[in-house]
């Protein structure tokens, strides 16, 4: 969950590309398009290979265990969002979280209005287990919102960032209707994602840009894996697969989850294409630049991403992200997490 100050801008750029670089840009794919479809079809025999081996479950994380599986974060957030990250016991005594209805809810303060420094009372929990390669699947019933200043997200990273990696399956900020997902490693690692969906589009291929503070990143323009519209039809799952070949990332609407992931048996092939393949192949060792990997979900707010790209809607509201953050504790009613499971295969 790091910096993407340039994707956003990157995604601008693509939909307003003039007609004559919309035209090198084609000739370009057309160049291209024997490499891509061999690289697609690799993605597929990787696929296959990891699945032919099997999955067993390893892990379950829901309203049983989770809060007891988890550490709760309270050191000064990274991305330099306004927001107070609370211990499990403060959190519990606020209302922030709890099990209730069988559910892991993770909320944020919508009562106080200009809380003290550093910023509104939030949660960010970090699993005690940290995990090299499998298959991760979180079946989420709601995600924070489309909302000014809203930053969440759902990832996993390991020790002595970024020498560890990271692995970002759900994130956004503000008014998104869409999700990005990313990768951010140490020097020397550039993926493709040549067989992804067709409505994705990568950001970047350097997962070290900027530092990695931006990573790579791939947005898809499936509303339904992102804020609003996902809470709308119920939340869904998403299914994250790391093996030596690459990081994949699929995700099924609540209506449409396959019946293996339902019966505790996922088969990675019976999915079809990923939103995002991470292709690691000759431009990234994927076990050289990921590993020990803990899971991690929190909502911030502002901050390097959010509060960079303040503009439109949001701006209209208030001069200053942190402002409207401040002043306009109700607008995060709904700026909350409510997991059924998350499951951890190997």
């Amino acid at each position: 969950m790091t910096r993407h100050i340039v994707l956003l801008a990157s995604v601008s750029f693509l939909l307003a590309l003039p007609v004559t670089d919309a035209l090198s840009t084609h000739r370009q794919q057309h160049q291209h398009l024997h490499e891509s479809r061999s690289l697609e079809n690799q993605t597929f025999k990787n696929l296959a290979a990891a699945s032919a081996s099997g999955y067993a479950l390893v892990d379950t994380y829901n309203s049983v265990n989770f809060f007891s599986s988890f550490k709760f974060f309270q050191g000064t957030d990274p991305t330099a969002g306004y927001v107070n990250y609370q211990s499990q016991s403060n959190a519990q005594s606020q209302g922030l979280v709890n099990t209730n209805k069988n559910l892991v809810y993770m909320g944020v303060d919508h009562t106080t209005t200009n809380p003290a420094s550093p910023g509104r009372n939030s949660v960010r929990v970090t699993s005690n287990k940290a995990y090299n390669h499998g298959l991760f699947i979180a079946d989420i019933a709601h995600m924070p919102g489309s909302i000014c200043g809203v930053w969440p997200a759902f990832w996993l990273f390991g020790p002595n960032w970024p020498a560890s990696g990271e692995i970002d399956i759900i994130e956004g900020v503000n008014t998104n209707n869409y999700n990005t997902m990313a990768l951010h490693t140490s020097a020397g690692c550039s993926v493709t994602t040549a067989g992804s969906q067709s409505g994705t589009v990568q950001l970047l291929s350097d997962c070290n840009a900027n530092n990695a503070n931006n990573g790579c990143g791939a947005t898809n323009n499936n509303s339904e894996a992102y804020g609003d519209t996902f809470n709308a039809i119920g939340g869904g799952v998403f299914a994250m697969q790391w093996e030596s070949s690459g990081i994949y990332i699929w995700f099924f609407p609540r209506g449409s989850i396959p019946s293996d992931i339902t019966n505790g048996v996922p088969v990675t092939t019976n999915w079809g294409t990923p939103v995002v393949a991470f292709n690691g192949g000759s431009g990234c060792d994927i076990d050289s630049h990921f590993a020990n990997q803990n899971i991690v979900f929190d909502t911030t707010f502002c901050g390097t991403w959010a509060g960079s790209v303040w503009s439109g809607t949001c701006a209209a509201q208030a001069n200053t992200c942190n402002t409207y953050v401040a002043q306009n504790p109700s607008a995060f009613v709904n700026a909350y997490w409510s997991i059924n499971s998350v499951k951890v295969y190997q």
